[in-house]
This record gives C-alpha cells, sequence and structure tokens, in this order.
C-alpha cells in the first residue's frame, strides 16, 4: 500500500486560520499533515520561524526520497513564499487562482505553495491548494531546463549562460560583453 503524501504546513497569525481549516481538510482527504505552527494566534509572531519550519520539512523529505509537498500561509502570502524560498531545495509559488496552482506544478515543479489568507475567501484558497497538491510535473524538458539552470545557480551562484540572442544587441548589432570593463 503507498503511504499518504505528507504536507507540510506553516503560517502566521493571519493565515491561522486557514491552516487550521486545512489541516482539517487534508486529514479528510488522506493527507499526511505536519503543522510547523503557529498554534494559537499571536499577532505579533513571526511567519519565517514558522514558514522556514515548513519548508525545511519538505526539503528534509525530499531528500529522503519521500514525496511531500508544503503549503505556507500569511496576510498576503508574499512575505511567507520569501521565508520557504531562502531553504534550499524549494520552490515556492504564491498562487491566487486555480490556473496558477496549476502552472506553479506544471512548469515550475514548485514543492511548496503560498496562499494569502487575507486575500481570498477559505473556500477559494482551499481549491487552489487542492488542485495544487493534485497536480504533477510532467517534466517537459524546457520547464525541467529551467528549474535545472536554477538548482545549478542555487549550488553554484553561476549564472547560466546568456543565449545567442541576447549577445546581440538591439537591431541584431553584437551587444557589450558580459565581462568587459563599464
Amino acid at each position: 500500500m503507498m503511504s499518504a503524501m505528507r504536507v507540510h504546513l506553516g503560517s502566521d497569525h493571519a493565515g491561522l486560520e486557514l491552516k487550521d481549516h486545512l489541516t482539517t481538510w487534508l486529514l479528510d482527504h488522506d493527507y499526511e499533515v505536519v503543522d510547523h505552527g503557529p498554534f494559537v494566534y499571536d499577532a505579533l509572531d513571526d511567519y519565517p520561524v514558522f514558514c522556514l519550519r515548513a519548508g525545511e520539512g519538505v526539503a528534509a523529505d525530499r531528500a529522503e526520497g519521500r514525496m511531500s509537498l508544503g503549503v505556507v500561509i500569511g496576510g498576503s502570502g508574499n512575505g511567507e513564499q520569501i521565508a520557504a524560498n531562502k531553504v534550499t531545495g524549494v520552490r515556492c509559488a504564491l498562487v491566487w487562482s486555480e490556473e496558477t496552482a496549476v502552472l506553479a506544478r506544471e512548469h515550475n515543479d514548485a514543492n511548496v505553495v503560498s496562499v494569502g489568507g487575507r486575500m481570498h475567501s477559505l473556500e477559494d484558497m482551499t481549491r487552489f491548494v487542492e488542485v495544487f497538491l493534485a497536480t504533477p510535473f510532467p517534466g517537459d524538458e524546457r520547464h525541467a531546463r529551467r528549474i535545472g539552470q536554477l538548482s545549478v545557480y542555487d549550488e553554484t551562484r553561476e549564472l547560466p549562460p546568456l543565449p545567442e540572442s541576447a549577445l546581440r544587441g538591439p537591431g541584431g548589432t553584437d551587444a557589450p560583453s558580459e565581462t568587459a570593463d563599464a
């Protein structure tokens, strides 16, 4: 029997209501939930404390070969996305529609989704998460290539080479070299 997909959750006070709702929804839909907090409302809490832990959980699971995804939630979702993306191996996408949830998985192989608890209804946000979790990454070459470039940059801090088309300036003239002294 295949084990349930693990979903790591993290939020701040603005996302607490949605996180609590999602915990129940996920359990009712046979997901394994790892809740990184918060567990009580505190208007002064800091989202990095919880969202970094959710991202670390996803990254650790994946490093062990376990399929897991994450959901981080805040007022807008912006700060939570930034925090999760600080974790090596995490690709967190801010979603605001079913379409952006699908594209986050299909084009970016996002493994964490961020939603804004003050931006949408509870029903809409639950649907965005549902779509995100259900959408596979098809592995199309162009998307895999782009994700690979980001992974190499994460590891080496070396920029990918410019394509030939970027080496020509406006009107097809040669652009200055990247390494030329200004």
